[in-house]
């Protein structure tokens, strides 16, 4: 168990301080992955910025992920979707497209989008139980970068086999066979608010 995100993010730095000197792009996933982001990015001597992307619930039951969409509009749903109607999935998707919009037009004040171009990419979150999120994220930068890397806490063992097919190098510091929920494996799980992100990005 870690202690916290800073905990595993300290550890993640570890595992990827052979990137130290090539100046790596860390694209946290907001909002758990951001504190973690901004830790990689001081310790790698790289720079930060996000990657949005949204879970999609299912229709009914947001806090049952199906899948999910990122801000260019990539989307990866699960098996469980086929137990939904395109129609009701498209409505929860054009909600979830509203948030990251907004999203962004916060963001962007602030924290103009760093462009990932021939660079080395390392996309960080605190964990993953189905790998969605993430592969969402991945998908956005493939075919972009120089290396694309994802570094993640803890995820379960068919979320990581799923990344390994979109990402240079998965790097996920545990991966449970009794996963259950990401929180699950986080002595202190809080909830990042948005003025901490906001703040991080600053």
């Amino acid at each position: 168990m870690f202690r916290d995100r800073l905990d595993a993010a300290e550890q993640l730095a570890s595992r990827l301080s052979y990137l130290k000197g090539s100046n790596p792009l860390v694209l946290a996933i907001p909002r758990g992955g951001v504190p973690m982001g901004r830790y990689l990015a001081d310790a790698l001597e790289g720079e930060l910025d996000v990657v949005l992307v949204r879970k999609i619930g299912a229709p009914g039951n947001p806090e049952f992920a199906i899948g999910a969409i990122s801000e260019e509009g990539v989307m990866k749903l699960d098996e469980a979707a086929a137990h939904f109607s395109k129609e009701s999935i498209e409505r929860v998707a054009e909600q979830q497209r509203k948030l990251l919009r907004e999203r962004r037009e916060r963001y962007s004040p602030i924290h103009s989008p760093i462009p990932p171009d021939g660079r080395i990419v390392v996309i960080v979150d605190d964990g993953s139980a189905t790998g969605a999120t993430m592969e969402a994220a991945l998908q956005t930068l493939q075919g972009r970068t120089e290396r694309l890397i994802a570094a993640l806490g803890v995820a379960s063992p068919s979320a990581v086999a799923r990344l390994e097919a979109f990402a240079d190098e998965v790097v996920c510091l545990e991966v449970p066979s009794g996963f259950m929920a990401v929180g699950q494996f986080f002595a202190d799980f809080g909830q990042v608010e948005e003025e901490e992100v906001i703040a991080l990005l600053k």
